[in-house]
C-alpha cells in the first residue's frame, strides 16, 4: 500500500542582521554603518566640503611657513595628496596678473582645503609635473611635501629675504588616492573667490566647476608691481 509523506511547512527565516565588519560602502570615500535595531545601513562621507568655499590654507612666503586663514600656524612644511588642481594665469585677489597653482586636498581632519602658489613656486611645481609625467604618474597620485626654501635678494638697495616653495613627492597610499579621486568625481572642487572669468588655464587635474556655472569677468581694483610676481614677496592667500 502506497503511503504519502507530508513535508512540514517551512517558514522563511528572518533576515540575518548585517555584520558591521562585512559592510562595503558604495564609494571609497564613504563609511558604511548599520543600525543594530533596524538593520538600516547609512553611508557617511569621510570628507567635509562646502561647495566653492574650501578651507583656506595660506603659504606665507615672507615668513616661510603655512597657516589657516592667515591666523593659525600649521608648520613650516605641508604634506598632502592633491585631490584636484589647476595651473592658470589670471589677476585674482587684486594681486595683478600672475601664474598661479591652486591645489585642493583633504587635511587630517577630512576638511577639503585649498592652497595657492605663484611665481617661482609654480615653476617648481611644473617641473615636478613633467618629471611625474615621464614616470607615468600624475600630481593627484602622489604624496606631495611642500617646503619653503629661503632666498636672498636686494630690493631698494637693501637686502631682502623671501621664500620659494620646493616640491618633493613619495608614493601615496592607493586607497587614499582612490577615495579622493572618487570624491572629486562626485563633487565640484573650486573656490568662488578666485573665479574671474578671465583665466588662461595651463594644467587641470580634477578641477571642475558645477554644470552651467558662469562667471562674469570681474573688474580688478589694482595691479601689483611686476617684480612682486618674481620675488614671492606677498602671501599666497
Amino acid at each position: 500500500m502506497a503511503t504519502t509523506t507530508k513535508s512540514a511547512a517551512v517558514k522563511a527565516a528572518p533576515a540575518a542582521p548585517v555584520a558591521a565588519d562585512t559592510l562595503t560602502a558604495s564609494r571609497a570615500y564613504l563609511t558604511a554603518t548599520v543600525d543594530e535595531d533596524s538593520g538600516e545601513v547609512t553611508e557617511t562621507s569621510r570628507y567635509r566640503y562646502l561647495p566653492g568655499q574650501p578651507k583656506q590654507i595660506r603659504a606665507d612666503l615672507k615668513a616661510g611657513n603655512f597657516n589657516v586663514n592667515g591666523v593659525t600656524p600649521i608648520g613650516k612644511t605641508l604634506s598632502f595628496i592633491p585631490a584636484a588642481l589647476r595651473i592658470f594665469t589670471d589677476n585674482i585677489l587684486n594681486m595683478g596678473r600672475k601664474t598661479w597653482a591652486e591645489m585642493y586636498f583633504a587635511d587630517p581632519a577630512g576638511h577639503i582645503c585649498a592652497v595657492l602658489f605663484h611665481g617661482y613656486s609654480v615653476e617648481n611645481l611644473q617641473k615636478l609635473n613633467a618629471e611625474l609625467f615621464y614616470d607615468d604618474l600624475k600630481l593627484t597620485e602622489v604624496m606631495l611635501t611642500v617646503t619653503p626654501i629661503k632666498k636672498q635678494t636686494v630690493k631698494d638697495d637693501k637686502p631682502a629675504t623671501y621664500y620659494i616653495a620646493d616640491f618633493s613627492y613619495e608614493a601615496a597610499d592607493p586607497a587614499e588616492v582612490q577615495a579622493l579621486q572618487e570624491f572629486v568625481e562626485d563633487h565640484d572642487l573650486y573656490r568662488e573667490e578666485t573665479l574671474t572669468g578671465t583665466a588662461d588655464t595651463r594644467i587641470v587635474q580634477g578641477y571642475r566647476l558645477p554644470a552651467g556655472y558662469h562667471t562674469e569677468p570681474q573688474a580688478q581694483l589694482s595691479t601689483a608691481e611686476p617684480e612682486q610676481d618674481r620675488l614671492e614677496s606677498a602671501d599666497t592667500k
